[in-house]
C-alpha cells in the first residue's frame, strides 16, 4: 500500500484506494506505537464492545455503590442476584462494569 511502491500500470481509483488504506494504516500505527495512546484506544474499544454485546442495564455514580473494606472494592448488586464489582484503581480507568453472573453491564458516572 505503500504510494512509492505503485506501479505505474495501476488505475488511479486503485491508487487513491492504494493512499487511503496506507493513510489508515499510518494512523493506526501512531496510535498504537505510543503507549498512551494505546491504552486509551484499548479502553474505548473495551468500552465499544461491551454496550454492543451486553445490554446497558444502568448508569450509577460510584458514590451510589457500596464499599467493601476487605476486598477494597466497590460493589452494587445486579437484579439477577450477581454483583457488580470494580476495585478503586480501575474506577479511574474503567466506565463499565460487567455483572459477575449475567450478561448486564452498567456504567459508572464520575
Amino acid at each position: 500500500y505503500h504510494p512509492d511502491k505503485q506501479s505505474a500500470d495501476v488505475a488511479a481509483g486503485a491508487v487513491q484506494e492504494r493512499v487511503r488504506r496506507f493513510i489508515e494504516i499510518d494512523q493506526a500505527w501512531k496510535i498504537l506505537g505510543n503507549e498512551e495512546t494505546k491504552k486509551e484506544y484499548d479502553l474505548q474499544q473495551r468500552e465499544d464492545n461491551l454496550t454492543k454485546e451486553w445490554p446497558l442495564h444502568a448508569q450509577v455514580y460510584l458514590k451510589d455503590m457500596s464499599w467493601d473494606e476487605d476486598e477494597q472494592c466497590y460493589t452494587l448488586s445486579c437484579r439477577c442476584g450477581g454483583s457488580y464489582t470494580i476495585s478503586e484503581s480501575e474506577t479511574k480507568e474503567a466506565a463499565l462494569v460487567c455483572c459477575d453472573t449475567c450478561s448486564l453491564v452498567i456504567e459508572i458516572l464520575q
